[in-house]
């Protein structure tokens, strides 16, 4: 937007005065990009406790856990079925070769179930990596009360 900061008269420069010339004033209005930042801030307030990162897993819980600080690959069974490496949706027919393609050097598998799961799909996982010849680990969560075992 530009504005003229010198007079004038009406247009009319007989009367003694003359047009200097035009100077204009640019300045950035920022009262928009105020208002713009704060509903984005706003929303994202409002969004952020609705955003889960991950996938929502509730591990049976038992006695005695073995904690382990290895980087395996995880192959994660919700509730109804669906199944994912590492995050990412992998058909159970695929997942030995998704994991030999992915982690190269890996001979172990960390299977992580809903505690609601029906068993099946857990035990076609576990032959499946069984015929890839790569070792289950199942993965769960200490009871409440129980001491940890390292």
């Amino acid at each position: 937007m530009a504005f003229s900061v010198g007079e004038s008269n009406g247009g009319n420069s007989r009367f003694g005065r003359r047009f200097r010339g035009t100077g204009t004033l640019s300045e950035i209005n920022i009262v928009p990009l105020v208002d713009v930042v704060l509903v984005l801030l706003i929303i994202f307030m409002l969004t952020a406790h609705v955003m889960e990162f991950g996938l929502e897993i509730d591990v049976p819980q038992v006695r005695q856990v073995k904690d382990t600080a290895e980087d395996l690959p995880v192959i994660s069974i919700t509730k109804d079925a669906k199944m994912y490496l590492n995050g990412t949706p992998v058909n159970i027919n695929e997942i030995g070769t998704q994991v030999r393609k992915r982690f190269r050097n890996a001979t172990k598998v960390y299977v992580q179930a809903d505690a609601l799961t029906i068993f099946d799909p857990i035990a076609q996982v576990i032959s499946q990596l069984g015929e890839e010849k790569l070792t289950p680990l199942i993965v769960t969560k200490p009871m409440e009360g129980s001491p940890r075992r390292r």
